[in-house]
């Protein structure tokens, strides 16, 4: 390559999508004698958290529900079947995301 040639090069930093934001759910004012759903997005290791969890309200809180529920695929698409079951059968969901 001669010192008069170009060459044509791409900048890697990229511009992430805009988020609208959304508000949280409103807090319930208990949880005994609901459902809590443990949803695990299948990120590292959130399973073993969520099971964590799930003996926690076992003993401290037996009077909650709590539904082990894992997406259908992994945590980068979405799982419209298990969202709309929370809403049906549920009163609230914890997320586990991972470490």
């Amino acid at each position: 390559m001669s010192a008069n040639e170009k060459i044509t090069v791409l900048n890697p930093v990229g511009f992430a999508p805009k988020v609208a934001r959304k508000a949280f759910a409103p807090r319930l004012e208990t949880l005994n004698g609901k459902t809590v759903y443990l949803v695990d997005c299948r990120f590292d290791d959130s399973d073993l958290f969520l099971k964590q969890m799930q003996a926690w309200f076992a003993e401290h809180m037996p009077s909650v529900r709590t539904v082990f529920k894992p997406i259908s695929s992994v945590y980068l698409v979405d799982d419209p079947t298990t969202w709309e079951e929370i809403r049906a059968k549920g009163d609230a969901a914890i997320l586990g995301v991972g470490h």
